[in-house]
């Protein structure tokens, strides 16, 4: 069954009005007709079967049905703090992250990413960012999107990472002690992990001694030369895989 967002959904009203792009996708895209049923979606993580009632010109008029009972989220909350990378590789990674069940997602800017995004093309990728994730939390039944920040330069970053009690985990491919495998066995899992991938060319060594200033431990993925966006992936992958909902039964954590 098709899955739609809309903003604001009062199921005590009975009737839900679609407009914009989701309306036009199903006016004319999947050309849905009067009776077929749908998934709308809210941004509070609530989702309704709905039977369409109308389709007009500028909205689509539905009925809804049932309330559907929210899938359960991760027990883990992981949050991605990623330095920006190009185009195409960056909206596959927010994609992707998304299906994997990100909480949120920090794009930075670090002193040897290329990307420069001018504040006049920011709202811009943002917009096209949350599109991605909206599509992607169709496609996998999740019904509340990741929480999508606006870039920061690295030290903010930091800083901001440095007085929260949580894990943090920093991908660094000079790290020769400790990988990720290690740190996992030798911690009690933790209900919110924030790791931080970054650029194509790597992290300074100045940015490494303040990621480990602020508490930050520094692992490797092995011996393999990742791109960006694959080291990212595999991490998100690895931990909901240990602790998350990547198996059956997923711990639960306090």
């Amino acid at each position: 069954m098709r899955r739609f967002f809309v903003d604001n959904i009062l199921p005590g009203a009975g009737f839900v009005s679609i407009t914009g792009k989701e309306a036009r996708h199903i006016r004319n895209v999947l050309r849905m007709k009067k009776g077929e049923m749908l998934i709308l979606m809210d941004r509070e993580g609530e989702s309704y079967k709905a039977t369409i009632e109308a389709v007009n010109y500028k909205e689509v008029k539905t009925r809804i049905t049932q309330t559907m009972p929210p899938l359960p989220p991760s027990p883990v909350k992981i949050s991605l703090a990623q330095a920006l990378i190009k185009s195409h590789p960056m909206e596959y990674l927010i994609q992707k992250a998304t299906e994997l069940g990100i909480h949120a997602i920090h794009p930075f800017y670090s002193e040897r990413t290329i990307i420069q995004l001018k504040s006049v093309h920011l709202k811009n990728k943002m917009d096209r960012w949350t599109e991605i994730m909206k599509s992607a939390c169709k496609q996998c039944s999740r019904v509340s999107l990741p929480e999508l920040n606006t870039p920061l330069l690295f030290e903010e970053l930091i800083n901001n990472a440095a007085h929260t009690r949580i894990l943090k985990i920093m991908l660094w491919e000079d790290e020769e002690n400790v990988d990720l495998k290690q740190l996992l066995t030798s911690v009690s899992p933790a209900p919110h992990i924030f790791v931080i991938v970054g650029p194509e060319g790597g992290f300074t060594i100045n940015e490494i001694n303040l990621a480990k200033d602020a508490g930050f431990h520094t692992v490797s993925l092995g011996n393999r030369i990742l791109r960006a966006e694959t080291a990212a992936l595999s991490l998100l992958s690895i931990i909901q895989y240990e602790w998350g909902d990547l198996n059956k039964n997923p711990l639960l954590l306090n």
